[in-house]
C-alpha cells in the first residue's frame, strides 16, 4: 500500500509536468489521480494497470539515466586518454561531461525530494500551525540548497566556457605563426590569469560550510533612473562592476565591500552622494541655528532630520555614514584631550573616577525601585538606568569649546572637572559594552544560576580594571620615554610640509585607540589620552597641532551629528509628545539633582559652586544610548517601544542642554568668563 501511494504522488508530479498544457487538463489529472488512489470510480484492475504504468515510466527513466551516467564516465575516460587532444581541451570536455552528470543526479533528487514533500503535507493536520510553519521552513531550505547548486553550476558552466575559449585559441595559434606583438600579449594574457587565480579568495567556498552561516533569499536591485533606455548602457557597467544594492527578506539593504576582481578600482556612488548632500545641507541647517542663537550642532542634526528615513530619506548608505561620524568622535576627543594635559587631569582625578560611579549606582538604584513599582524586569531596569546615566562628551566639549579659565588660585576649574567625569563615563561605557552578553544571559537564567552570573561580572569587571591599570602604566611610560623624541622628530621631519605631522598625530592617536580596544577598554578613551600625551609637550605644540586637526574634526563632527538626526523620528517624538516631555523632564531633573547632591559629598568647599555648572553639563543623555539600544533591541533585553523612547528622550535632552547649560553660566560664571562660555 505503500508503494501505491508512492508512486500514485509520483504520477500526481509526473504526468501533469510532462504530458499536459493546460491548468484545466493538469485538474482532470489530479483528480483522477485521487479517485484512484482512493478506489473511487475505477474498478481494481484498473488502478493496478494505471499504478503499474507509472512504475514502468519511472523505472524505465531511471534506467536511462543511469545508462547515460555510465556512458559519460566511458566518455571521460576516452578523453582523458586521447593523446591528439590539448590539455585545454581535456579539460573542457571532462568538464562539461561532469556538469552533465551533475545536472542529472541533481534532477532526480528533485523529484523525490518533491514526492516527499507532498506526502508530508497529505500527512499533517492543515489546523496544526506548528507543522506547517516547519514544512515551511524545510521547503525553503531545500529552495535555498537547490539555489546554491544551481548557482555553483552556473559557474562552473562560465568555467566550461572560458576552458572552450582557450582550447579554440590553442587551435588557433597551432595552426598560425604569431607575431612579436602576439606573444608579448599572449603572455600577459597568461600573467593576468596568474593573477587572478593568486588574489581570488573564494569566500564564498570557504564559508558556506562555517558554522551560524545561512542561505538567505536576496534581491539584486538596479539604482532607479527616469529613463530605463537613457541609462541602460549606464546600468551594464554597474552590473558589472558590482555596484548594485542586495536587500534581503528583512529589508536589510546590502553593499559591495570587496570585490571578486580586486584589479578593477570601485567606488561607491551612493555613499559618494550622501557625504556630498550632508554637507550641502549642513550650511543652510547651522546658518540658521546660529541666528537664532543656537549652536550650530542642532542645525547638522536637522540636516540629518531631514534628510534621513523620517524626512527624505534620501540617505541610502545610513551605516557608512554613521561609520564615518565615529571618527568625529574620535578627533572631538582627540582635541578634548590636547586641551586637557595631565596635571589638570592629576587634580581632579579622584573627583572624575569617585563621581560618575556614585551616579551610576545611584541612577540603578532607582531605576531597580521604579521597575520594581511598575513591573519591569530587572535586566531591563539596569540597562535603562545605565543607558540614562551616561552624558554626551562630544556636546559638552562643544560647549567648553575655547572657554576662558578663570578660576581663583587653588579653586577646580569646573572644565576640568566635567571632561574628567565624561570621560570616566566613557570608560563605564566600555565597561557596560563588555558585560552585556552576560547581562542578557542573565535575563534568561533562572534564579539558581545568578550568583554564577553575578561572580561573572565581577570577574569581567575586575579585567576591566586590570586593563585600565595596564593602560594607564602604558601611558606613563610613553609619557617619559617616547612622545618627546617622536613629536621632536615629527617636527623636523614637517617643516614646511604639514602633511607629515597631521599624519604623524594622526597614527599615534589610532594608536591609542587601538591598544585601549585591544584591552576591551573604550576606543574613545585612547583618543582622549592620545590628545593629553601631546599636550604635556608644552602650550606651543598643544597650538601648532590643534590648528592643524581642528578643520580634520570640524568636517567630521557634522557627519556625526548628522548620523545622530537620522535616528531621530519627529512624527513619533509628535504622536506622543505629552509623555516624552514628562519623561524626558524626569530624566534631566533627577541627573541634575543627582550630580548635584554627589558633588556636593565630593568637591572641596572651596569649589562647591561649580557643581551647579557640572551638574546642568551632565544633565542630557549620551548619544552613545543608540548604540545600547540597538544592541539591547537586537538581544532582547527591550522591546521595540522602549527602544523608540529611549532614542526619542535621548534627543529632546540634547535639545534641552543648551538652555540648561546657559542658565547654569549666567548664575555661576563671572561675566568676562561668560561671554566666551556661551
Amino acid at each position: 500500500m505503500k508503494v501505491t501511494g508512492f508512486i500514485s504522488l509520483w504520477t500526481l508530479v509526473s504526468l501533469p509536468c510532462g504530458q499536459l498544457a493546460n491548468p484545466a487538463e493538469h485538474e482532470d489529472v489530479v483528480k483522477h489521480a485521487i479517485k484512484l488512489h482512493r478506489g473511487k470510480g475505477a474498478v481494481i484492475t484498473q488502478r493496478k494497470q494505471w499504478v503499474l504504468e507509472s512504475c514502468r515510466k519511472l523505472s524505465g527513466l531511471l534506467r536511462q539515466k543511469n545508462v547515460v551516467l555510465n556512458k559519460l564516465k566511458n566518455a571521460i575516460r576516452a578523453v582523458e586518454k586521447d593523446a591528439g587532444l590539448s590539455d585545454e581541451e581535456k579539460l573542457f570536455q571532462v568538464h562539461t561531461f561532469e556538469i552533465f552528470q551533475k545536472e542529472l543526479n541533481e534532477s532526480e533528487n528533485s523529484v523525490f525530494q518533491a514526492i516527499h514533500g507532498l506526502q508530508r503535507a497529505l500527512q499533517g493536520d492543515y489546523k496544526d500551525v506548528v507543522n506547517m510553519k516547519e514544512s515551511s521552513r524545510q521547503r525553503l531550505e531545500a529552495l535555498r540548497e537547490a539555489a546554491i547548486k544551481e548557482e555553483m553550476e552556473y559557474v562552473e558552466l562560465l568555467a566550461a566556457e572560458k576552458h572552450q575559449v582557450e582550447a579554440l585559441k590553442n587551435i588557433q595559434h597551432q595552426n598560425k605563426s604569431l607575431s612579436m606583438l602576439d606573444e608579448i600579449l599572449e603572455d600577459v594574457r597568461k600573467a593576468a590569469d596568474r593573477l587572478e587565480e593568486e588574489i581570488e579568495e573564494h569566500a564564498f567556498d570557504d564559508n558556506k560550510s562555517v558554522r551560524g552561516v545561512n542561505f538567505e533569499a536576496v534581491l539584486r536591485v538596479e539604482e532607479d533612473e527616469a529613463s530605463s533606455k537613457r541609462n541602460a548602457s549606464k546600468r551594464e557597467v554597474e552590473d558589472d562592476l558590482g555596484l548594485s544594492m542586495l536587500i534581503d527578506s528583512q529589508n536589510n539593504q546590502y553593499i559591495l565591500t570587496k570585490p571578486r576582481d580586486s584589479t578593477i578600482p570601485r567606488a561607491d556612488h551612493h555613499f559618494i552622494k550622501d557625504i556630498v548632500t550632508i554637507g550641502m545641507l549642513s550650511l543652510p541647517c547651522g546658518w540658521l541655528c546660529t541666528t537664532i542663537g543656537l549652536p550650530t550642532m542642532f542645525g547638522y542634526i536637522i540636516c540629518g532630520v531631514l534628510l534621513g528615513p523620517s524626512g527624505l530619506n534620501s540617505i541610502k548608505s545610513i551605516v557608512q555614514v554613521e561609520t564615518l561620524g565615529e571618527f568625529g568622535v574620535f578627533f572631538t576627543l582627540f582635541l578634548v584631550g590636547l586641551e586637557f594635559s595631565p596635571e589638570r587631569l592629576r587634580k581632579v582625578w579622584k573627583i572624575s573616577l569617585q563621581g560618575p560611579c556614585y551616579m551610576t549606582v545611584l541612577m540603578i538604584a532607582f531605576g531597580l525601585l521604579w521597575g520594581h513599582l511598575l513591573q519591569i524586569r530587572p535586566t531591563q531596569s539596569v540597562f535603562i538606568s545605565t543607558c540614562l546615566s551616561l552624558s554626551s562628551t562630544p556636546l559638552v566639549s562643544r560647549f567648553l569649546a575655547g572657554s576662558v579659565r578663570g578660576d581663583k588660585e587653588g579653586d577646580i576649574d569646573y572644565s576640568s572637572v566635567l571632561l574628567g567625569m565624561l570621560v570616566m563615563q566613557d570608560v563605564q561605557l566600555g565597561l557596560f559594552i563588555a558585560v552585556m552578553p552576560t547581562l542578557i544571559q542573565a535575563g534568561m537564567s533562572t534564579y539558581s544560576s545568578i550568583f554564577k552570573e553575578i561572580l561573572r561580572i565581577l570577574i569581567l569587571i575586575g579585567q576591566i580594571l586590570f586593563s585600565l591599570a595596564a593602560v594607564f602604566l602604558l601611558c606613563l611610560v610613553i609619557k617619559t620615554y617616547l612622545i618627546g623624541p617622536y613629536y621632536r622628530k615629527l617636527h623636523a621631519e614637517s617643516k614646511g610640509n604639514k602633511e607629515i605631522l597631521i599624519l604623524g598625530i594622526t597614527a599615534f592617536t589610532f594608536l591609542m585607540l587601538t591598544i585601549t580596544e585591544l584591552l576591551d577598554v573604550s576606543m574613545e578613551l585612547g583618543c582622549f589620552l592620545a590628545g593629553a600625551l601631546i599636550s604635556s609637550q608644552g602650550h606651543m605644540v598643544t597650538e601648532e597641532i590643534m590648528c592643524c586637526i581642528e578643520p580634520i574634526r570640524d568636517f567630521l563632527a557634522i557627519i556625526f551629528f548628522a548620523s545622530i538626526g537620522l535616528h531621530v523620528f519627529p512624527t513619533f517624538v509628535i504622536y506622543e509628545l505629552t509623555v516624552l516631555l514628562f519623561l524626558t523632564l524626569s530624566v534631566v531633573i533627577m541627573k541634575f539633582v543627582l550630580a548635584v547632591l554627589v558633588l556636593s559629598l565630593i568637591l572641596p568647599k572651596t569649589s562647591q559652586y561649580i557643581k551647579w555648572i557640572v551638574s546642568a553639563g551632565l544633565a542630557q543623555v549620551s548619544e552613545f544610548s543608540f548604540v545600547l539600544g540597538s544592541r539591547a533591541r537586537r538581544a532582547g533585553i527591550i522591546s521595540r517601544e522602549v527602544y523608540l523612547l529611549i532614542l526619542s528622550v535621548t534627543t529632546l535632552s540634547l535639545l534641552l542642554a543648551p538652555a540648561l547649560w546657559r542658565a547654569a553660566i549666567m548664575k555661576c560664571v563671572p561675566r568676562p568668563e561668560r561671554r566666551s562660555s556661551t
